[in-house]
């Protein structure tokens, strides 16, 4: 595997590591959901479509330009439940830039998963892979989305008003990113 750090990651809570054929249940609950997808490029999905895509990302185990993202599935360390995914794209090697996304089942929102997890990417990103700069993007009206942004510390770069169609409509993105430094600065 190319990657500059070991798998899986471990915080308190969670366990973020490669996904796994039997996550597709997991997978099945909040990509099916419609809520889960109105802000995501695709609409709710069936289960042969969960299963093609995982097929998929077994083979994403690469943290390359070239290459696909690299999804790690985060799951609950006390029950070993799959809680949703976080995705790691490299932008740029020469210029070491990075961005992360991430979805999580909204069974599990609000209890600070999502920080922690994107807490543990991102630090690991930044102090083994020796990242420059993370950004990552979301739609203006995703506020779950920025706000998580804003706690990790991250700036609003840009607020693009109707930059394209997006499911029929309208679609306002917004752009957030941290330096180096800046997150070494608030996580040292």
């Amino acid at each position: 595997m190319n990657l500059p750090f070991e798998l899986p990651l471990e915080t308190d809570r969670l366990v973020l590591r490669l996904p796994r054929a039997d996550d597709v249940d997991a997978l099945m609950e909040y990509s099916a959901d419609p809520e889960v997808c109105r802000y995501l490029p695709y609409e709710p999905r069936e289960r042969d479509e969960i299963e093609k895509t995982m097929e998929r990302r077994l083979g994403f185990t690469e943290f390359t330009p070239e290459g696909h993202p690299l999804f790690l599935h985060v799951e609950i360390k006390e029950t070993g439940e799959m809680i949703g995914e976080f995705l790691l794209f490299s932008r740029d090697v020469e210029a070491r830039q990075g961005e992360i996304g991430y979805v999580l089942n909204p069974r599990f929102q609000g209890k600070g998963y999502a920080l922690e997890a994107a807490t543990a990417l991102m630090d690991i990103a930044f102090k083994v892979g020796n990242l420059h700069r993370i950004e990552a993007k979301c739609s203006a009206p995703n506020q779950p989305s920025y706000k998580l942004m804003e706690k990790l510390g991250m700036r609003r770069e840009a607020h693009f008003k109707e930059q394209a169609l997006f499911k029929g409509d309208w679609d306002e993105l917004l752009i957030y990113a941290i330096l180096q430094r800046e997150w070494r600065e608030l996580h040292p």
